[in-house]
């Protein structure tokens, strides 16, 4: 099974919810905080023109400032890397709903006031951001989604500007094309736009949803933006007579030609709307005499084409074009064929398209005059290297240049997500709108780990830090191997790791010492049991006659290392165990048994063991061992008689007198 896509190590893509002329969007999963989410990606095959890049990086920084609940919600951007071209993503809340789009394209009819009521939340959300400064452009349905519990949320800030930004025009003819049933006349004749422009789509929105049909149809798109352009609607109530007055005349004050004749703000339009509902009287009605409502021949002709002044930043803002609907979730947004009239004599279509070609040749002729480009406008490339990405495009933006990323790649001595290459290089003189590529590094190029095993530690140290690398060391007990010496290292030589990797090594020192006790006259098992209690693993006991009879036997006569000294734990302690005083060749004769009863042991041993018998005295019964314990019995017992090498039972007790 394939393991889904996952971007940023934490969204898992799923099934795609739609596709558009510039992007696509999925059902995606929050592996971190385990929601839900939509995300939406540049599409791959545009991925590499640096102008798409722009406006869907706009898209996210318009969006990601905004936040109402009448607005879709950006949680996250970021981007991925499809053979080494970057694509961004948007990772957006995920609306359980459909657009308004699907809903006019469904068949149903809606009630007006519900109607009006959808225009209030998109009115709500526009008003938010057009308070951010934020002027959306392309209100349409298939821009605003409805939930399931009824409410509005606007999305797709695409080709959203800031406003006064001098690119808020429209001029490339399929900019015209890629929405133009929703286009304000400004936008149309390539115009400086504002807030105003988003009223008068959203008066287009609320015409269609009142009628099931767009203000303007025509045979072409060019045609219905020439018609946003020279022509009135037609009121709503036309087509659906259960629209009120009131309602026609907001409609119709939002599609005022003239911007300052048209609702100055969102938050005036939707207090109209909200008074209509109410029953109230609305402001719109005064004011459409004034509108160009009424006019005899219609609205004035103020609309002649003429070249526009230039701008503070001589270039217009272009948006691409496009067939299918770039934001939301990906519908296709081409008018619908079954709303289209198809009627329309030949000359009409041949006024308007010949209009609109004069309207679109004036612009571009006006743009190239003004902005010079006819000219030899060659601009020295900047020296990008060092710089970051963001920095290098400002930079190149100042000089009507772009810049775009190229595959990442190691690059000694520049920091990671820094330029360390480019193409053409720097002072190279390069046309404006032309575009410069960038390597970013992946910082410096992995080198082979040296080998410094065996080594003295300050040798490999040296020797490693040298090469670029940090270094750590532990501690190995060797009782084999000198102190300071490299044992291991972690990672391994040979391994290609990058400069400032932390090599640990495994340095040997010696073991622990502990201190020897001195266990002369201790009987074996005491003996043992002491060397053990501090510590010691590895003892060994031989036996051996005691030549001078002092060592009874049983006893410890000697050890080594001897008492006093220091060893590790694991070392080697021999104890070399008494049997006695040697046999004599003519053993004393007529020996007996002692008196041993309630004597001390000590005393009963040395006693026995200076009989020169070879006698082994062993105390039996589990009885204590101490020399000043009490004997209170044998096996022989008193009086018996005694042989050469006797073993000598004693039965012994506690002292109740201590050491007494």
């Amino acid at each position: 099974m394939e393991e889904p896509r996952r971007l940023g190590g934490r969204y898992e893509l799923g099934s795609v919810l739609g596709r558009g002329g510039m992007a696509e969007v999925y059902l995606a999963h929050d592996t971190r905080l385990g929601r839900t989410v939509a995300v939406k990606t540049l599409r791959v095959d545009l991925a590499r023109d640096p102008s798409f890049q722009a406006r869907f990086r706009r898209e996210a920084q318009s969006a990601a400032s905004l936040n109402h609940p009448s607005i879709v919600a950006v949680y996250d951007t970021g981007e991925d890397y499809v053979d080494g071209i970057s694509i961004p993503y948007i990772v957006m809340e995920y609306v359980d709903g459909s657009t308004l789009r699907e809903l006019l394209h469904s068949g149903r009819k809606l009630l007006p006031e519900r109607a009006m009521e959808m225009t209030v939340g998109i009115l709500q959300a526009l008003e938010y951001s057009h308070r951010a400064g934020i002027v959306h452009r392309d209100i349409k349905p298939a821009n605003v989604m409805l939930t399931r519990t009824g409410q509005v949320k606007v999305m797709d800030f695409g080709i959203a500007r800031a406003m006064g930004d001098s690119g808020m025009t429209m001029t490339q003819t399929a900019a015209v094309i890629g929405t133009a049933q929703y286009l304000s006349p400004e936008q149309a004749k390539g115009e400086q736009v504002d807030a105003r422009s988003d009223l008068y789509s959203t008066g287009c929105l609320l015409y269609e949803l009142l009628t099931v049909r767009p203000p303007f149809v025509g045979d072409s798109p060019v045609a219905v933006a020439y018609q946003h352009v020279r022509e009135d609607p037609q009121p709503p109530s036309i087509f659906d007579p259960e629209v009120t007055p009131a309602m026609d005349a907001i409609v119709l004050k939002a599609l005022t030609k003239d911007p300052d004749y048209r609702y100055q703000s969102a938050d005036d339009m939707r207090a109209d709307i909200e008074a209509a509902l109410d029953g109230q009287p609305v402001a719109a009605a005064v004011a459409m005499g004034a509108a160009g409502y009424g006019y005899p021949h219609g609205y004035p002709d103020t609309a002649a084409t003429t070249a526009l002044p230039q701008q503070s930043d001589p270039h217009t803002s272009m948006l691409p074009p496009s067939r299918e609907d770039d934001g939301g979730y990906g519908y296709d947004d081409r008018p619908d064929r079954r709303r289209q009239k198809k009627g329309g004599s030949a000359s009409t279509v041949l006024l308007v398209v010949a209009g609109v070609l004069v309207l679109i040749g004036a612009i571009f002729l006006g743009k190239s005059i003004f902005s010079g480009h006819g000219a030899n406008n060659d601009a020295k490339v900047p020296d990008f290297v060092g710089k970051s990405y963001d920095e290098a495009t400002t930079t190149a933006g100042n000089i009507d240049l772009k810049v775009v990323k190229g595959a990442p790649e190691f690059c000694d001595g520049i920091d990671k997500d820094l330029v360390c290459k480019q193409t053409p290089a720097a002072d190279t003189a390069l046309p404006s709108d032309k575009t410069v590529t960038v390597i970013l590094s992946k910082g410096a190029a992995p080198i082979p780990v040296p080998d410094v095993k065996n080594d003295k530690v300050a040798d490999a140290e040296a020797e490693l830090r040298s090469a670029g690398f940090d270094v750590k060391k532990v501690d190995q007990v060797s009782a084999t191997k000198d102190p300071g010496i490299v044992v291991g290292q972690d990672p391994g030589a040979g391994s290609k790791q990058p400069k400032g990797t932390v090599i640990t090594l495994k340095v040997t020192v010696e073991p622990e010492k502990i201190d020897v006790t001195d266990v002369k006259g201790y009987t074996k098992q005491a003996a043992l049991d002491r060397l053990h209690q501090d510590g010691f693993t590895n003892i060994t006991t031989t036996s051996d006659v005691s030549q001078d009879g002092s060592a009874p036997a049983g006893t410890v006569m000697s050890q080594n290392p001897p008492g006093g000294t220091s060893a590790a734990k694991d070392d080697p302690i021999n104890l070399v165990i008494s049997t006695g005083p040697p046999m004599t060749q003519d053993p004393p004769q007529g020996q007996s048994m002692p008196r041993v009863q309630f004597r001390k042991l000590g005393e009963v041993q040395d006693q026995l063991n200076g009989m020169n018998l070879g006698l082994s005295v062993v105390v039996v019964n589990g009885g204590p061992e101490d020399r000043n314990s009490w004997v209170i019995g044998s096996t022989p017992g008193e009086g018996a008689p005694l042989t050469q090498g006797e073993q000598i039972q004693l039965q012994t007790a506690a002292n109740p007198g201590g050491g007494q």
